[in-house]
């Protein structure tokens, strides 16, 4: 079977597993911060969820939340450790830039720690500048924060 990539949504329990190994991968990374980023990161302020399986299993999602008028900000980014460097975080996030684009959105915001350095990159490669940290992440020094401007959005 090959790979497929679903539009979804946050109640999609396809995705619960995911989460629940990235919530244990970024309480490594953000430590004694997990609860501070966490409570920006619950699924039910979370509409929208690109969900890509293989073999009849989740591997990778990534997800939007209506961040302003004209902006999307992508949140729950994650990929199986044994299934990283093959592509699919890359998939995920041109899935969710074609999502907002098509919503008439005209850019994506994001936030990643700084010591998430493939995150970083992947984003970087993608065509994402670094941006003032906005929003809860102004003042938070472990914050990195990006955006994509898109051409096409409608609205």
């Amino acid at each position: 079977m090959g790979i497929l990539i679903d539009r979804t949504n946050a109640e999609d329990s396809r995705i619960l597993d995911l989460v629940r190994l990235l919530d244990t991968e970024l309480s490594e990374y953000d430590g004694d911060q997990h609860a501070f980023y966490d409570q920006f990161n619950q699924l039910h302020t979370i509409q929208y969820v690109v969900l890509l399986s293989g073999d009849d299993r989740p591997i990778s999602c990534g997800a939007l939340r209506l961040y302003d008028d004209f902006s999307m900000e992508i949140k729950r980014m994650y990929t199986l450790q044994d299934e990283r460097r093959k592509g699919y975080a890359k998939r995920v996030l041109q899935e969710l830039e074609n999502w907002t684009s098509e919503m008439g959105y005209t850019r994506c915001l994001l936030e990643t720690g700084s010591k998430q350095k493939e995150a970083v990159a992947l984003y970087q490669n993608l065509g994402y500048k670094q941006i003032a940290n906005y929003g809860p992440y102004k003042n938070v020094s472990n914050s990195i924060c990006f955006e994509k401007k898109f051409l096409n959005g409608l609205r």
